[in-house]
């Protein structure tokens, strides 16, 4: 989603969120708006696995997430 402007990401966010009512998906993502809404976040920090869980409980870990949402000015 990284190239896409703002109404393509909304047709793909919402997309997204009516697939995963019916499977599992796995979604890599530049912008963190496309997973906000994951039931489960996995953060990665140089090919390893550094924090998990949804967006609520990853802020207030104030860890890696938090930092990624910080510097793109949003939550």
């Amino acid at each position: 989603t990284s190239s896409l402007d703002t109404e393509n990401e909304k047709i793909i966010q919402d997309t997204i969120q009516q697939l995963k009512k019916e499977k599992t998906i796995i979604i890599i993502a530049h912008r963190l708006s496309t997973i906000m809404n994951a039931d489960n976040i996995v953060v990665l920090h140089k090919g390893e696995i550094v924090e998990q869980g949804t967006h609520e409980e990853l802020l207030r870990k104030k860890s890696y997430y938090y930092k990624l949402i910080e510097s793109q000015n949003f939550q």
